[in-house]
């Protein structure tokens, strides 16, 4: 599956309560960029490339689907390169709780 498509599932794993007060873009650098707004309880997904994106997560589609999953760690991805993060780092931590993984898989 090509994290474009993966990424367009966000929204139906959405956990609002766990967002509650949080207003960010998140742009994903993959091999068909696109980003995931959140704000006032909802997510939205939008292919393409956000004009100032909170944070950027920049990874190959294979790893990015791993880590939204839960199947790949966070951190381990980040210490041996396989995840690149620009801009608000706590917010890349925080961003897997908006999830649920098991309606991701």
């Amino acid at each position: 599956m090509s994290a474009i498509d993966f990424l367009k599932k966000l929204p139906a794993a959405f956990n609002a309560d766990d967002a509650a007060g949080t207003s960010c873009v998140i742009q994903f650098n993959t091999s068909k960029p696109a980003y995931t707004t959140i704000k006032d309880g909802k997510c939205e997904v939008a292919e393409g490339t956000a004009s100032s994106p909170d944070v950027s997560i920049t990874m190959e589609d294979d790893d990015l689907v791993a880590l939204l999953k839960g199947e790949l760690n966070g951190m381990t991805a980040f210490m041996t390169g396989k995840l690149q993060i620009d801009g608000d780092l706590m917010l890349a931590q925080r961003m897997s709780g908006f999830f649920d993984a098991s309606k991701l898989a």
